[in-house]
C-alpha cells in the first residue's frame, strides 16, 4: 500500500516537524480548514519525494489517500508502530500493568491499559497502550483482553511484577477479581491499590459514617453554592474583599509587593478529591466577612424562599458551630500520616480550640462555655459537657475512624514488602540500608532470584553499601529513581547487577493509577 511510505519517516521527526509546522501556521490561512490529516500529509510529502509523487494532486486517478478508510488505516499503522516500539523497549524485562474500565459516550464498554517499566536508560516510564472494546467488564473478560494484547505484542504474563486498579470488586476482588486471576498465573505480581485513591476512599468513608463530619461538609458545600449561585453574589465577594484589603493596607496591617494580595475566591469541592475540602475551609476563613455579607444579602433579598432559607441556615451554622514520587516515598508518607493522626488524637485538641476561640473573637462570634452541658440541634440538654462532645464524640472519634480506615485499607500492600523495600532507599546517606531486609525482599521474588543468586547477593550487598556510601556522587539522592539513573550513568549496575535487579523490581511497582484513569 502506498501509505507504507509514511512509516519510513521516523515517528519522532514526524511529530516534531508537524508541531513546528502548526506553531508557525497563520490562522488566517484558508488551508487550515483542510483538516489535520491533509495538512500532515502535505507536510510529509514536502520532505519525501516518493510520497510526493503518489499523493494528493499527483495521485494516479482518484487514489489520493484521503478517504476516511485510508485515514483510519494510516492511524492504525502509527498506533501499531508506537505500541511495537514500547514492547520492543520492554523486551523480556519485567513491568507492571495498570488497567481501568468504563463505558464511552455510545455506552460501549472499554478497557484502557498502561504499562510501567524501566527503560534502557533506567528511567521509569508509564506508557499508554490503547483502549480496547470489551463485551462486558467482568474479570474474566478483562483478563482475556489482556491475554490478547500480550499475545499480539509478544509479552508474557510471567514478566508482570506489579498490578494496579481501582477499588471495584471486579478488579481487586480477593477470589475472582482481575487481581486474583493474574496472581494465579504469576504469584510475585504484587497488587498495589492506588495510594491516592485509597486516601480519598478513607476520608470519604469517615465523612459518610460520622454524622457530625457528614453534616459539616454538607453545610460547607451549601454555603459555597449559595454564595456563588449568581454573578452578582460573586461581585459582592470580590468588591467587599478589595475594600477590606485597601483598608488593611492603609492602616499597615497588610504588606504590599509582587505576588502578594492576590484576588481570593471560594474553592468548589470535588466529589472524591478531598484535598479540595481543606482548601474550601481555608478560603472560607480568608473570606469569612465577605461570605457573611453575601449570606445576609441572600437572606434578605434572595430570589426564592429556598435561597433565603439556605442562606439563613448557612449563616446560623457559621455563627454557632465552631474545619508523579516513588513508592518508597509514598509508603513513608502513609506511615508518617498514621503517626501524625495519632499525635493529633492525643495532644492537639487544646491548641485547635485556642485557634477557634481566636477566630471567633476576631469576627465577634459568640463562643460556647465548654464546661456547660451540651445542647443538641433539637434543643435537648444532655448530661455531657460541650468539652466532652466536641473533643471525645467528634474530634477523637473522627480521628479513631481515620486511623482504623488506614489500617484496613492499606493492609492490601504487604507491610513486609514495604519494610523490605525501604532498605533500598539512598536518602540520608543510605541510612535505611538493611542487608537482612534486602535478602528477604529477594525471597519475595522467587522467579527472579535463584538460591545461588541469593547467596551471591549476600556478598554483593556489603561491597555495594560501602562503595556507594563513600562515593560523593551518591551523597544527595532523593529516591530510588535517582539511584537507578546514577547507577547506570556510573556503570554501577554492571558492578552490582543483583542489587540493581532488586531496585528495578521496586521501581515498577505502582504509586497511583492516575495515568490510566
Amino acid at each position: 500500500m502506498k501509505f507504507d511510505y509514511v512509516l519510513q519517516l521516523p515517528l519522532g521527526d514526524f511529530l516534531l516537524k508537524n508541531m513546528l509546522h502548526f506553531r508557525g501556521h497563520d490562522e488566517s490561512d484558508d488551508s487550515i480548514s483542510r483538516g489535520i490529516f491533509i495538512e500532515t500529509l502535505s507536510l510529509i510529502r514536502e520532505h519525501n519525494e516518493s510520497i510526493y509523487n503518489v499523493t494528493l494532486e499527483k495521485a494516479p486517478k482518484n487514489d489520493k489517500l484521503t478517504s476516511p478508510k485510508i485515514q483510519k488505516d494510516i492511524v492504525e499503522c502509527f498506533s501499531k508502530e508506537i505500541i511495537k516500539s514500547i514492547c520492543d523497549e520492554i523486551g523480556k524485562d519485567v513491568f507492571a500493568i495498570l488497567v481501568d474500565e468504563s463505558s464511552d459516550v455510545s455506552k460501549k464498554e472499554k478497557m484502557a491499559m498502561v504499562l510501567r517499566y524501566v527503560d534502557r536508560l533506567r528511567v521509569v516510564k508509564e506508557r499508554f497502550t490503547g483502549v480496547i472494546h470489551v463485551t462486558d467488564t467482568s474479570s474474566l473478560t478483562l483478563k482475556a483482553a489482556i491475554d490478547y494484547i500480550f499475545t499480539d505484542n509478544k509479552l508474557s504474563m510471567a514478566q508482570i511484577r506489579g498490578q494496579g486498579y481501582d477499588g471495584a470488586s471486579n478488579m481487586c476482588g480477593e477470589f475472582n477479581g482481575l487481581k486474583a486471576l493474574i496472581l494465579r498465573d504469576n504469584k510475585p505480581t504484587y497488587y498495589v491499590h492506588c495510594f491516592t485513591y485509597q486516601l480519598q476512599l478513607m476520608i470519604v468513608a469517615v465523612a459518610k459514617n460520622h454524622d457530625g463530619a457528614h453534616n459539616f461538609f454538607e453545610q460547607l458545600a451549601l454555603v459555597v453554592n449559595v454564595v456563588y449561585a449568581s454573578c452578582k453574589r460573586k461581585d459582592i465577594v470580590r468588591e467587599s474583599y478589595k475594600k477590606r484589603l485597601k483598608t488593611k493596607i492603609g492602616i499597615g496591617e497588610t504588606e504590599t509587593g509582587r505576588g502578594l494580595n492576590q484576588e481570593l475566591s471560594l474553592i468548589r469541592e470535588g466529589d472524591t478529591r478531598w484535598g479540595s475540602h481543606y482548601k474550601i475551609i481555608i478560603s472560607l476563613m480568608n473570606l469569612f466577612l465577605e461570605v457573611i455579607e453575601v449570606l445576609k444579602y441572600v437572606e434578605k433579598d434572595g430570589s426564592t424562599l429556598s435561597n433565603r432559607n439556605q442562606a439563613s441556615h448557612g449563616y446560623l451554622v457559621k455563627t454557632s458551630s465552631k474545619k508523579n514520587q516513588d513508592i518508597l516515598e509514598v509508603a513513608s508518607l502513609v506511615r508518617g500520616t498514621k503517626k501524625s493522626l495519632q499525635t493529633l488524637r492525643n495532644d492537639v485538641f487544646g491548641s485547635i480550640l485556642k485557634k477557634v476561640y481566636y477566630f471567633c473573637k476576631k469576627h465577634s462570634i459568640e463562643t460556647l462555655d465548654m464546661s456547660e452541658y451540651y445542647v443538641t440541634p433539637r434543643n435537648r440538654r444532655t448530661k455531657i459537657t460541650n468539652q466532652y462532645h466536641f473533643e471525645v464524640e467528634i474530634f477523637n472519634t473522627v480521628l479513631d475512624m481515620q486511623i482504623q480506615e488506614f489500617r484496613d485499607r492499606f493492609s492490601e500492600v504487604s507491610i513486609k514488602l514495604l519494610e523490605n523495600m525501604a532498605a533500598l532507599s539512598p536518602c540520608d546517606s543510605f541510612s535505611k540500608f538493611d542487608k537482612p531486609k534486602l535478602l528477604k525482599l529477594s525471597e519475595m521474588y522467587p522467579d527472579d532470584f535463584s538460591d545461588s543468586e541469593r547467596a551471591y547477593l549476600l556478598g554483593q550487598l556489603d561491597i555495594y553499601y560501602h562503595c556507594l556510601l563513600h562515593d560523593e556522587r551518591f551523597a544527595n539522592l532523593n529516591g530510588i529513581a535517582d539511584l537507578s539513573r546514577l547507577m547506570v550513568e556510573t556503570g554501577k549496575h554492571h558492578s552490582f547487577p543483583l542489587v540493581y535487579r532488586l531496585l528495578k523490581l521496586v521501581l515498577v511497582l505502582l504509586v497511583a493509577t492516575a495515568m490510566v484513569e
